[in-house]
């Protein structure tokens, strides 16, 4: 695996073909650790935007979870499905290999990643019936058809009910690009239902929840600069860590 580094306790690899000409990097913490969970991390709407979210996998691998971070393209003619399914696969067969704990395999999503993380929660058939330990949605929009069923996820939530897991909702109160209201519904229905779910309201907008600011002249985001995003985005990683380690909060 090409071009590895260690950081702040972080250990990192970088651009791992998972199939369909589509890379990802997967940031581990200290090996001396006894095995950590595992966490699947898709970015939103924007092509090949792994390293969008290396500050929020740096921060959460720093707390203890093998992240792995893939790129795929929602401008595929299926909409990214089969780009999604096969970081997917990818993650569970090789989980392991980078010393994740196989009991304690989680999902998340930022934005359109967040929807299909949602989706697999509410149909896990669409996967042949595996179940992630815990589901983390991002400032998702759960009103939007997700490419793994064709479906939004709040109709999904209102149909029949399948096993109930985790799912942890994280969404800043500031975010115009998917209010936080499509959260705080999604909530509410999942729990009517029984499911364990925790909505975390961070003081942040879209992308400033992922410890990114939006840069137009780059047209895609970057680090953040300022506090509140820098601040947002470590609650953030605080609650990906909580959802992988199967934490109650």
């Amino acid at each position: 695996m090409p071009d590895s580094e260690v950081e702040h306790r972080v250990h990192v690899e970088r651009a791992v073909s998972y199939g369909c000409d589509q890379q990802l990097d997967i940031y581990s913490p200290d090996r001396s650790a006894p095995a950590p969970p595992g966490l699947l991390l898709w970015h939103g709407t924007g092509c090949a935007e792994r390293d969008v979210l290396e500050p929020l996998a740096r921060a959460t691998a720093a707390l203890g979870v093998t992240v792995f971070v893939p790129d795929w393209r929602s401008d595929a003619t299926d909409r990214g499905r089969a780009h999604l399914l096969a970081s997917l696969g990818f993650f569970i067969e090789h989980a392991v290999g980078a010393g994740a704990d196989p009991a304690r395999l989680a999902l998340a999503g930022w934005s359109r990643g967040g929807t299909e993380a949602a989706a697999i929660a509410l149909n896990p058939p669409v996967v042949a019936g595996w179940c992630p330990c815990a589901v983390a949605c991002i400032s998702g929009s759960f009103l939007e058809a997700a490419a793994m069923t064709g479906r939004p996820p709040l109709d999904d939530a209102l149909g029949e009910t399948v096993s109930p897991i985790p799912v942890w909702l994280v969404h800043g109160i500031r975010d115009t690009t998917m209010p936080v209201e499509q959260s705080r519904h999604l909530a509410v229905l999942l729990g009517q239902r029984g499911w364990p779910v925790h909505l975390e309201e961070t003081d942040t907008e879209h992308a400033g929840v992922v410890m990114t600011e939006y840069d137009p002249a780059l047209c895609r985001c970057r680090p953040a600069r300022t506090d509140h995003a820098i601040r947002a985005g470590h609650r953030t990683a605080e609650i990906l860590a909580l959802a992988a380690l199967g934490d109650g909060g």
